[in-house]
C-alpha cells in the first residue's frame, strides 16, 4: 500500500490541478461574479462534489483512501472511473495511475457541470448528460492537459512515476480468491455494504448481507468485492 504521505501529496496536485487546468475556463463563462470552488483531500475513500447555494461554493472532495486504491491494479478494478476509461476508451483505454486520478478529477469536474446545468437529480446522477459532459472534457483537449499538469508537478516534486500501464486480474483469477463463507465488504462510502458469500460464481459473487445490511441478499461483480476487516 502506497504511503499515506504520498497519497495526500497526490491529492493535493489533484486539487492544483483541477483548479489550475479546468475551473478557469469555466468560471471566466459565468459572469461578474461566479461562485467559488475548493478542492479539498478527505481522510477516507469518499470522492464526490458538493455545491452549497447559499455561500455560491463548489467543493470537490478527493478521498486519500480512492488515491491509494488507484495505485495497484487489483484495487483500482473496482472503481467506476476504470470502467469508463476502458469502456469510452478515454486516454485510448490504456489504465495507469496517472490515467486514473487525472479521469477522477474530470469525472467530479463533470459532475460540477452538471450540477450547474441543473441536470443533476435524485436517482439520476451518472445519466447521459452527465457522460455528454465528461466526453467533452476529454474531446476537447480539458482532460490532456490536466493530465499533462498532474504529471508536470509530480515530476517536479520526485514522486514516483505514475505513467506506467497495467493490466488488469482476469474473472478466473479473481473468482479463486473467495471462498463461500468469506466476509466481504462492497460499495463506497456511506454505500458501503458488508456480508458473507453464499455462492462464487464466474464473474460474481451471491453475498447474504449482514450488520446493517442484514436481510438484504446481493450479487457483486467480482472486482467490487474486498475482505473484511478482521
Amino acid at each position: 500500500m502506497p504511503e499515506p504521505d504520498l497519497n495526500r501529496q497526490l491529492g493535493e496536485l489533484m486539487c492544483r490541478a483541477t483548479l489550475d487546468a479546468l475551473w478557469p475556463t469555466e468560471a471566466g463563462s459565468m459572469g461578474r461574479r461566479p461562485p467559488r470552488l475548493q478542492c479539498r483531500v478527505g481522510s477516507g475513500q469518499a470522492t464526490y462534489h458538493r455545491y452549497s447555494p447559499g455561500q455560491r461554493l463548489h467543493v470537490i472532495t478527493y478521498g486519500v483512501r480512492m488515491i491509494a486504491a488507484k495505485q495497484n491494479p487489483e484495487t483500482a478494478m473496482g472503481w467506476l472511473s476504470t470502467r469508463e476509461i476502458r469502456n469510452r476508451e478515454y486516454f485510448d483505454g490504456e489504465l495507469s495511475t496517472l490515467n486514473l486520478l487525472a479521469h477522477t478529477c474530470c469525472h467530479e469536474f463533470a459532475h460540477l457541470l452538471q450540477q450547474r446545468a441543473g441536470r443533476r437529480t435524485h436517482g439520476s446522477v451518472h445519466n447521459r448528460y452527465f457522460y455528454d459532459l465528461l466526453d467533452q472534457l476529454h474531446a476537447d483537449g480539458r482532460a490532456g492537459a490536466l493530465r499533462r499538469h498532474l504529471a508536470s508537478r509530480s515530476s517536479a516534486l520526485g514522486l514516483p512515476a505514475l505513467d506506467t500501464p497495467f493490466a488488469l486480474p482476469d474473472n478466473a483469477e479473481l473468482a479463486g480468491r473467495w471462498q463461500v463463507g468469506d466476509e466481504v465488504t462492497f460499495g463506497e462510502g456511506p454505500r458501503q455494504r458488508q456480508g458473507r458469500i453464499l455462492r462464487v460464481n464466474r464473474k460474481s459473487c451471491t453475498v447474504q448481507g449482514t450488520g446493517r445490511s442484514a436481510g438484504s441478499r446481493y450479487r457483486v461483480p467480482l472486482p467490487l468485492l474486498s475482505p473484511a476487516a478482521a
